[in-house]
């Protein structure tokens, strides 16, 4: 996954990535790369370093 910071002359362009259920879903923190563990549903987060902002992507995971 990919957040872009806005305004994009933001002075802290830091966003940490999160998942609502590391058991179906992971998340690395700082690249944001989902990896599939289980089928189910998920949520991913992203976080601005201030905390003043998130976004959220909602996952399905189906069997192959």
């Amino acid at each position: 996954m990919k957040a872009m910071v806005q305004p994009s002359d933001a002075t802290n362009q830091t966003v940490a990535f999160s998942t609502s259920d590391s058991t179906l879903a992971s998340v690395t923190p700082v690249q944001g790369k989902v990896t599939a563990i289980a089928v189910g549903e998920a949520d991913i987060t992203v976080t601005t370093e201030d905390g003043g902002k998130t976004a959220v992507c909602h996952v399905t995971i189906t069997a192959a």
